[in-house]
């Protein structure tokens, strides 16, 4: 049964929505009662998803709930070849082996959002692998080099004289035929990939299809203001656990409460323009943003892991003592340079972040009543049994001597 509640329809159109193409059609497909096809495609880049990646996942989660059929494009192809839409430099090709690692968990990721039982789900390369020169050459022949290289990423990259393989003048084409592909009526996506989806309309009419309509979500900010992206590590990742989902909503910068309460979850646009004008007119951002956690977490883990994580976060943050549950590294080593543990302890992801954090002051060694915080990032530590090494606010690990 699908729903036409005109409140409904508009939230579709509106909430977390840029630009929809073309608004009127579409509006009046969702009035007309019609099942409709959406589709959104996913690379496996990384092994997670991530907030920014739920975004669409919630939208389409939307249009399930007013009963229409979710298509959910895993780019085992795609993402080999690799959509430099979002970057500014040139995205390296992974092997496929890479790729079917990381898609490994995709399916079970998405179905935190979605209904996977109700969703079809389909990888790209079952199609895109039996295209040929000549098919491919037909469909190329529908775009001009021009409409390739004047996207602001790509003209900019021109410009400086950055690399601009012809490998990826190819990746529009490939998102364009999965819409072909699977009959798409309506395609989900980020602003950033308005031509690769704006591709699809135009292969639809090629092969004499209805063209798709578009509707694209603005991409959110990470934990560092920049983009949210697992290239980075900026990302709330789905598979956080709890207490650190938690604490890195609790990191976000104040200015983008808002925008992740409309964006990441679906608390009722009503109740966050409270939130809105409560901060406006002087609340504690801290406070606020306790809410979008726990609401967060509840997402993605229930309601008893996410007071759970608040207890935690307040154990750790505001009462100053350790967490309840600490990773542990096992070593033989009695004498580990300090960049060198961070990196084996899994505390950071090279050496160059552990001289960054070590010269901020944010590394320091626990062991009983007795702290010691490191600032040369080239110092010897002695380790010793059971002793904690903290990063930041939010990261430790117990060291267990063999």
């Amino acid at each position: 049964m699908i729903n036409t509640d005109p409140n409904k329809i508009e939230e579709i159109l509106t909430r977390g929505v840029e630009e929809v193409i073309d608004k009127q059609n579409l509006e009046k497909k969702l009035k007309s009662g019609k099942v409709l096809r959406v589709k959104l495609g996913i690379d496996p880049t990384s092994p997670n998803l991530h907030l920014g990646r739920a975004i669409p996942l919630l939208k389409l989660r939307d249009f399930q709930l007013a009963g229409h059929k979710i298509v959910l494009i895993i780019g085992d192809f795609t993402g080999v070849i690799g959509d430099t839409s979002d970057k500014d430099s040139e995205r390296p090709m992974l092997d496929e082996k890479t790729v079917k690692a990381n898609m490994k968990s995709y399916v079970n990721q998405a179905g935190k959002v979605l209904d996977i039982k109700k969703c079809e789900i389909k990888y790209n390369s079952r199609w895109l692998k039996k295209l040929g020169f000549g098919e491919i050459g037909k469909q190329a022949d529908n775009f001009s080099l021009n409409e390739f290289i004047s996207r602001e990423n790509i003209s900019k990259r021109m410009d400086s004289g950055t690399r601009v393989s012809l490998r990826e003048l190819l990746y529009p084409l490939m998102q364009g035929y999965d819409s072909v592909a699977v009959k798409a009526d309506v395609e989900i996506g980020g602003t950033d990939q308005k031509f690769n989806l704006l591709a699809g309309r135009q292969l639809q009419r090629y092969y004499k299809q209805e063209p798709q309509d578009i509707l694209m979500n603005p991409l959110v900010e990470g934990l560092d203001g920049r983009k949210m992206s697992s290239s980075w590590g900026n990302t709330v990742n789905l598979l956080d656990s709890p207490t650190n989902m938690f604490g890195k909503i609790m990191s976000l910068k104040d200015e983008y409460i808002i925008k992740y309460f409309v964006l990441a979850t679906r608390i009722g646009m009503e109740k966050i323009k409270e939130y809105e004008t409560e901060l406006k007119a002087g609340k504690n951002p801290r406070d606020i943003k306790v809410l979008l956690a726990k609401e967060i977490v509840k997402m993605y883990h229930g309601e008893k892991e996410a007071n759970k994580a608040e207890e935690e976060f307040n154990k750790v943050h505001r009462d100053k003592e350790l967490p309840t549950d600490i990773p542990v590294f096992e070593t033989d080593k009695k004498n580990y340079f300090i960049a060198d543990l961070l990196v084996d302890t899994k505390l950071v992801l090279s050496k160059n972040e552990a001289k960054r954090l070590v010269e901020g002051g944010g590394v320091e060694t626990i062991l009983g009543e007795k702290k010691e915080r490191i600032t040369d990032w080239r110092k010897e530590v002695v380790l010793e049994d059971s002793m904690i090494i903290k990063v930041g606010n939010r990261k430790f690990v117990k060291i267990k001597l063999k």
